[in-house]
Formats: structure tokens, sequence, C-alpha cells
């Protein structure tokens, strides 16, 4: 995410924040805390679905967020994402369950909510998307080249007919 921001900086551009949220309490010997068993290139959307992940890492964010006085949290959730907490149905409710909890408005846009993997791609097209991150088994801050996510990455730099500029540890 750094290499992205960083690609992309302009003078309206604050600094990257990074939250920690160690989770290994919550999923113990789950594989995205351990990394052993990562689900394969060939695996479904069900075998990569953390309960709760959208909820959790939204609400860190959001908080930061309120406290910071930033009244906007953007995700980056695709209309095809078919987890239930990457839908209006749950963030609606959320983002008012928030705003009680933390006594201040903060709204979660979702700009890419009615694009899939493909339409945001085409969008992209242009900006330094080699800079961007999407493996969940990353090996030294490089992608695996293996992973469900990795699989996808590729998939959807193929369907735009793009080179995949991606470093991958395989490479």
């Amino acid at each position: 995410m750094e290499r992205f921001v960083g690609a992309v900086a302009s003078p309206k551009l604050e600094a990257l924040v990074t939250l920690d949220l160690p989770l290994r309490d919550l999923y113990g010997r789950h594989w995205s805390v351990t990394g052993e068993g990562v689900p394969g290139s060939s695996s479904g959307d069900d075998e990569v679905y953390l309960p709760g992940r959208n909820a959790l890492l939204a609400v860190k964010a959001a908080v930061w967020c309120q406290l910071h006085g930033i009244d906007q949290l953007a995700l980056a959730v695709l209309k095809t994402n078919p987890f239930p907490d990457a839908t209006a149905g749950f963030f609606d409710p959320f983002e008012s369950a928030l705003d009680r909890a933390a006594g201040r408005r903060i709204q979660i846009i979702r700009p890419f909510g009615q694009f899939d993997k493909r339409e945001v791609m085409e969008l992209g097209q242009g900006m330094p998307l080699e800079s961007t991150f999407s493996c969940i088994s990353p090996v030294d801050g490089l992608h695996c080249g293996r992973c469900n996510k990795c699989a996808e990455r590729q998939a959807a730099f193929r369907s735009i007919r793009a080179i995949d500029p991606t470093q991958y540890v395989n490479d």
C-alpha cells in the first residue's frame, strides 16, 4: 500500500497511517494468522472467507477517522464480493452504529461497490497498479504468485488484456 500511495502522491494526499490489528486471539490457528495451508490459486471464495473481517477492519479505521476529524472512510469492496459483511445491507446499519458509538458522524463510502474487478482494472489503467497489493500469503513484501488472491489479480490483468507488472516471488 505504501508503494501505491507513494506512486500517486500529491500535495493533497496525507501521509499513510498504518493501524495494527492482531487477530491471533480471535482466529487462532487459521491460515490467515499462521500462514500455513493458505488457499491456493484454484480455491473458491468460501476458502478465503474470514467471519467478521470487514467489520473488524472497518471499525478500527472508522474510529481512528472519527478521533482525527475525518468524516469519510473509503473501502474498496467490489459488487462481486460474495460475503455478507461486504454489502450495503451490512454497511448502512454498521455506519449508524459507529456514529452512535463515537458520537461523531462517519460516512463509509464504497466507490467500487458497483464494479467488478475487470471494471476496476479498466478504471485503473494508467495508474501504478503494480504498486497495489492483494496477496494473502506475501513473502518479504512480495506477492506469492500461488494464492487465491494472486490468481484473481493475474486473471484481472488478463481480463483487460494488460501485462501484469506485479513482482511475484517466483519472478
